[in-house]
């Protein structure tokens, strides 16, 4: 009996040959270089000494703000999009992979076929047959290396861009949760403001009453009295909005609020060490995921220019059949092809998809390097707004200390009739302004170290990232 042995051998040796020459010969064509961003400054405007810890809301020591955020991240619809699409990249990279070996495919059957006559069956044939067949493309040009480099980059940018998501989603919680930190506040302030409104227009009331004064002070001060009640009305609706706000953030629906008791505004920790401005564009997740579209752009381009010259592969069959089973491995039959194609005349199809390549690898850099100078734009916004709104704070708490000696002042004047009410009227509207003032601007002092948190990538340590693979500037092996 003759065995396969030989001809699995011969097979096996030929294609390992072939891949071995493809590994060691294969040389990606229509290399791209990432230019790199030039002219960056070589540090910020302004910066602090704090480190700014991976996550980045822990700076805060707000121990409720972390639970929220905590919630957040592991419940929330929006960002759980962000992990499938991960996800999405990772099986698309592995089915990039797989080019990269030889395909394997094994097929048996068996059949019978019979004669019949006169409803009787005369004779009948049985066939039995099975079949080997492994195939392979000799990346000559790096073709296939080129497109499993882009899905892989693919991957790395799906990776970075759910990184962002995490910062962009913690960023926009503890947002909300400080605006209602705020609003909560604005509604103690006015219920105050109310009641204290109510207890003025009782005095102008028996003042009036009295003869003291005229009616016109008592319609001014429960003119007054309404303004209060309206705006302690709009500051009850908007935190119920941003309760169901930041429910729909955390992923619960709006009517279960998150317990907001212990929302307060804070007291904020010193600056945080901004770093220089080239760091930034390996510390922000979506910098980097911008780069790593570049580079798959630029594989991508790899591809399209090896389309355009010969592709070689080779399959190898090795098959048996009979008519009974039990012959089935006595006779074998063997076939080796080497297939070489090159196109000829295409129309120029193409030369014009590696021109049309060209263009999107531009397109990305030219992404990248905008989304490089907007990342330096928001943190020096940030660092700007936050100096300046920090200067106007003092300024808006000094006012108001000298707003309630005034209206101290002028209330006693009032009672024991040295001045008339407009003085107090005056001194009380500017004294409620800048006590609602003063907490709008204490949060929003909050919500521009917020914006330089994340603008500065939130602390997230590109060293825990995973690697892309070799040839990181877009480039594919030789």
């Amino acid at each position: 009996m003759r065995t396969p042995n030989g001809h699995v051998g011969r097979v096996a040796m030929f294609l390992m040959s072939a891949f071995t020459l493809s590994v060691v010969t294969g040389c990606a064509v229509g290399r791209h270089e990432i230019p790199d961003i030039s002219g960056l400054p070589e540090a910020f405007s302004s910066t602090g000494e704090t480190s700014l810890s991976e996550e980045w809301w822990m700076g805060f020591d707000d121990p409720a703000l972390n639970g929220v955020i905590e919630e957040g991240l592991a419940g929330s619809p929006d960002l759980a999009v962000w992990w499938d699409r991960l996800n999405h990249a990772e099986a698309l990279a592995r089915k990039a992979g797989a080019s990269w070996w030889p395909s394997v495919s094994v097929e048996c059957s068996a059949s019978r076929s019979g004669q019949w006559g006169d409803d009787v069956l005369e004779s009948y044939a049985t066939s039995h047959s099975m079949s080997g067949v492994v195939s392979y493309e000799i990346d000559l040009w790096g073709r296939v290396r080129s497109g499993r480099h882009a899905a892989v980059f693919d991957e790395h940018s799906s990776r970075e861009d759910a990184r962002a998501a995490v910062l962009s989603l913690s960023a926009r919680i503890a947002a909300t949760w400080y605006e209602i930190a705020e609003a909560r506040s604005q509604v103690l302030v006015l219920r105050e403001q109310v009641e204290a409104n109510e207890q003025m227009l009782e005095i102008v009331t028996m003042r009036f009453r009295g003869g003291q004064v005229g009616a016109s002070d008592v319609l001014r001060q429960r003119q007054l009295h309404e303004s209060s009640r309206g705006n302690l009305a709009l500051a009850e609706s908007r935190l119920e909005v941003l309760r169901n706000q930041l429910a729909v953030l955390v992923g619960r629906v709006p009517q279960a609020h998150v317990v907001d008791e212990e929302a307060a505004l804070i007291a904020l920790p010193s600056l945080p060490d901004a770093g220089i401005p080239s760091e930034l564009l390996q510390r922000r997740p979506d910098l980097r995921a911008a780069e790593l579209d570049v580079a798959a752009a630029s594989a991508r381009l790899g591809v399209a220019v090896a389309d355009r010259f010969p592709r070689i592969s080779i399959s190898a069959s090795l098959g048996s059949s009979a008519t009974t089973s039990t012959d089935l491995f006595t006779n074998w039959l063997s076939n080796l092809i080497g297939n070489v194609a090159k196109p000829v005349f295409d129309g120029g199809a193409r030369k014009a998809e590696a021109e049309r390549h060209e263009a999107l690898v531009d397109e990305a850099f030219h992404r990248y390097r905008q989304a490089v100078l907007t990342g330096l734009q928001e943190v020096e916004n940030a660092l700007t707004r936050e100096s300046h709104q920090s200067s106007y704070l003092g300024s808006v708490s000094e006012q108001l200390a000298l707003a309630n000696e005034v209206l101290e002042r002028n209330r006693d004047a009032y009672r024991g009739g040295q001045v008339d009410y407009l003085r107090v009227l005056e001194a009380l509207t500017s004294q409620q302004s800048l006590e609602r003032q003063q907490l709008g601007a204490h949060r929003e002092l909050i919500g521009y170290r917020i914006e330089l948190c994340r603008a500065l990538g939130g602390g997230w340590n590109p060293e825990s990232s995973t690697d892309a693979p070799a040839g990181r500037d877009g480039r594919t092996q030789s």
